[in-house]
């Protein structure tokens, strides 16, 4: 059954991928522990039309992501939903496989980025993505191989449009775009990191020189830093939650709830809650907005499980201009944990 939403797809806000003149919409969807795992069939079609529905126009997989059913579960997806393929944006990642143990079917080899990608397209059911991350950096791959790769997926195959990277170093970044223009080689434009409320150090400080120097574009994830951020575990652990169904996965952070550190963090979520309050939402959406509030964050990765999900993550939009400078001061405050700039040393070398 539909989901009524009062959500202006015109509402939406786009911003330029890095330094191309790819645009995407500041909030979009991925399928990291949802699609192919938790979610299959109906429930990923209905998902993403309400993401179309609410402006959204990038989507994003990898082919580790429940070992390829993602990209399966979200590629007939797109098939049945048959939008016009010039109007969204797809991204997938190589480089963990799909849990095959012969050699190459992981890495950043040129065999195995090449061949991996071409994987990840038959199941996606797509002739190309708009843009392949690396999923890792590969420290066993000379980075010139890398670089070579990706260029002969998007300049000489056609499988891609851009390339990118997902928790590289920013001196990992800088070396293959320097590697890209000094053997006329395609640069990568966009890094997908965590960020969030709680996760900052490396956003903020280690790439900062990245956004000056080449504009380099950022898709994060976990901006609800795995559910905390939305206040649903202040009071404990619901038996439905993620963390009571996962407990593997998420070992380290039921862990750090435990302790004083966890519950600190528990009590900024109490304080963040009040402040959203004010302003006429959830803190939920309140993090999502602060997130985007960053001019550096080219688009937040949504995760959801259900329709609701994706039209209350929505209204975070309404709340942009609302995050005025006292607003931000009076998060900072609470969140006290803001990185301290990294010296400047000119351009990166």
């Amino acid at each position: 059954m539909a989901v009524e939403s009062k959500f202006d797809p015109k509402d939406m806000v786009f911003r330029h991928l890095g330094p191309s003149g790819l645009k995407v919409s500041v909030f979009s969807l991925g399928g990291w522990l949802t699609y192919g795992g938790t979610q299959k069939g109906n429930i990923v079609k209905e998902c993403m039309q309400a993401a179309w529905d609410h402006g959204i126009n990038f989507f994003d997989t990898a082919e580790v992501y429940a070992n390829g059913q993602s990209e399966i579960e979200m590629g007939r997806a797109l098939k049945e939903l048959d939008w016009p393929r010039d109007e969204y944006v797809l991204s997938t990642k190589i480089f963990f496989g799909t849990g095959r143990k012969e050699p190459n079917t992981r890495g950043l080899s040129k065999k195995h980025v090449v061949e991996g990608l071409k994987s990840s397209l038959a199941r996606l059911q797509q002739p190309y993505v708009d843009i392949v991350l690396a999923h890792r950096h590969d420290a066993a791959t000379p980075m010139k191989e890398v670089v070579e790769a990706f260029t002969q997926c998007i300049r000489n195959l056609n499988l891609a449009y851009y390339w990118g990277t997902s928790e590289w170093s920013a001196l990992q970044i800088a070396e293959a775009t320097q590697i890209a223009e000094k053997y006329n080689l395609i640069a990568p434009i966009t890094e997908q990191p965590e960020y969030n409320a709680f996760h900052r150090q490396r956003f903020e400080v280690e790439y900062a020189p990245l956004y000056k120097q080449f504009q380099y574009g950022t898709t994060i994830w976990s901006p609800l830093a795995s559910g905390l951020l939305t206040g649903k575990y202040n009071d404990g652990i619901p038996e439905d939650s993620r963390f009571a169904t996962n407990k593997a996965f998420f070992a380290d952070i039921i862990e750090e709830l435990k302790s004083e550190a966890g519950q600190a963090k528990i009590e900024k979520v109490k304080k963040l809650t009040a402040v959203a309050e004010k302003l006429g939402a959830n803190v939920s959406q309140l993090a999502l907005a602060w997130c985007a509030k960053n001019e550096n964050v080219s688009t937040v990765i949504l995760g959801a499980t259900k329709v609701e999900q994706i039209i209350d993550n929505c209204k975070a939009l309404k709340l942009l201009p609302k995050l005025t400078p006292e607003v931000m001061e009076e998060i900072e405050h609470i969140l006290q944990n803001k990185p301290t700039p990294a010296p400047t040393y000119g351009r990166v070398r």
